[in-house]
């Protein structure tokens, strides 16, 4: 019995060693075929620039070749994996320290067209006039057509001072349009506050840049210090487009108890990255409504996202960017960089920001200031309740018992009569901004009732 035993016990040895032999080898055979695929590619390609070297009409730049080749690799890729050259990456890391030099935009490929995201407030282009949306055609007359990322940033730098010509188009114009820019340094400030009054703020988050999260908090601590209480806080990150992900998750830290800001999934399924609340957020007990629109990316995308699901803010305005892809950015030896996408961003609830943005809870259409207030002025008429003295009609009186305001408009009728028609010098900070924008004046109006909307984010 005991042989009996033994025999069987190596004889399921024998198998699972034998199994496991099969199992390498089939692995082994794997690997070899993998790198033998690729020894013959990267020979093709040593070949080839062997050949360029030797036979070719002049003398070449073996360097430039290779920068060229590796380009062209990545535009096999999407648009954000770009190949920065020792100049153009030296640059970049400057870009997120917040002040460089150039025009101030952050530019994103469309449907093959370089497009600007959004200009940054206060820069060049800003005070040149150049607008989110613009498409660029040409770069001082040279097409940009089949152009890179990094290939056109590289021809938008210069020395400060120095003049570009930029020809957009823009949406609903006939032709296109050529704007100068002057080049300079860009100091950008992305946290801008006004009091609102009666304990309410405005915060624009203008990028997520290394300070944003530190700057931000000083605007709280200082709005709550001079108004002994917080009512409540709205945050503009209209044409936001991005910037430093550990800034956007120490921002959502600052208004989160518990919870999961984002996660990050790769090729690799199976390993998923989740950031979390620190619980030590700061500020969790006042109402906060972030306004976003279409240039809406990115690290802006994220904050909205972790703020929405974990049911802490109200999102208004309309659907965002859709840039939910994760790079890296890797220095390689000769002080060159490789920014290569490597995950893509998904909200606590689980959902791809990628090409599917942010849903806002209740959507508000932008309005042009001046084209309404020319439409309205045209169609205003004076009527019999309009007039000093006036028999009151049943409404009316109605109106009066129940303390409600006859008349009471909503929308951009109310916006426009509350402030769009006043005259500038006889406004308050507070008015000026609402004045000038609608969709802030009534993201304003509902966190002002957010005791009667709590139900919408839940």
């Amino acid at each position: 019995m005991q042989s009996l035993k033994r025999y069987w016990k190596t004889y399921i040895l024998g198998g699972a060693l034998l199994l496991v032999l099969f199992i390498m080898a089939e692995t082994g055979f794997q690997v070899r075929a993998f790198a033998q695929e690729r020894y013959a590619d990267l020979q093709n390609f040593s070949k080839v620039l062997n050949l360029i070297q030797q036979y070719y009409v002049e003398e070449v730049n073996t360097k430039k070749l290779v920068y060229g080749a590796i380009k062209g690799m990545l535009r096999e890729l999407d648009p954000h994996t770009n190949f920065m050259p020792p100049e153009m990456f030296k640059d970049f890391e400057t870009e997120t320290s917040g002040e460089f030099g150039g025009l101030g935009i952050e530019i994103s490929i469309q449907n093959g067209i370089l497009t600007i995201i959004s200009p940054i407030e206060d820069a060049p282009a800003w005070e040149a006039g150049i607008k989110a949306g613009d498409k660029v055609v040409a770069i001082d007359g040279t097409t940009t057509k089949g152009m890179s990322l990094a290939e056109a940033s590289v021809m938008m730098r210069g020395k400060k001072g120095s003049k570009i010509v930029l020809r957009v188009v823009r949406d609903n114009e006939d032709k296109p349009r050529d704007i100068t820019v002057v080049r300079g340094s860009v100091k950008i400030k992305s946290v801008k506050y006004t009091d609102l009054g009666d304990g309410f703020a405005y915060v624009r988050i203008t990028s997520f840049i290394e300070n944003t999260s530190k700057d931000l908090q000083k605007v709280v601590e200082t709005h709550i210090k001079n108004n002994k209480n917080m009512s409540g806080l709205l945050i503009d990150m209209r044409r936001n487009p991005g910037g430093l992900l550990d800034q956007a998750i120490k921002v959502s830290d600052m208004f989160l108890k518990q919870g999961t800001i984002v996660s990050t999934i790769g090729r690799n399924k199976n390993e998923k990255e989740v950031a979390t609340a620190s619980k030590k957020g700061q500020y969790t007990n006042f109402p906060i409504v972030i306004l976003v629109n279409e240039y809406t990316a990115s690290a802006s995308e994220i904050v909205s996202g972790a703020l929405q699901d974990n049911k802490r803010a109200l999102i208004v305005g309309q659907r965002t960017f859709g840039k939910g892809s994760v790079q890296s950015v890797i220095k390689l030896g000769d002080g060159s960089g490789l920014k290569l996408t490597v995950a893509r961003y998904y909200t606590p609830n689980g959902v791809s920001i990628q090409a599917e943005g942010i849903h806002p809870d209740i959507e508000i259409e932008d309005v042009d200031p001046d084209a309404f207030s020319k439409a309205i002025v045209k169609s205003v008429t004076t009527r019999e309740g309009d007039i000093a003295g006036h028999l009151k009609g049943d409404r009316e009186k109605a109106a009066e018992k129940l303390d409600v305001k006859e008349g009471a408009e909503e929308g951009a009728l109310a916006w426009w009569k509350d402030v769009g028609s006043k005259k500038d010098e006889k406004l308050s900070p507070r008015d000026k901004l609402f004045k000038a924008d609608y969709q802030a004046y009534q993201a304003f109006s509902y966190l002002k009732a957010w005791d009667t909307l709590k139900a919408l984010t839940r």
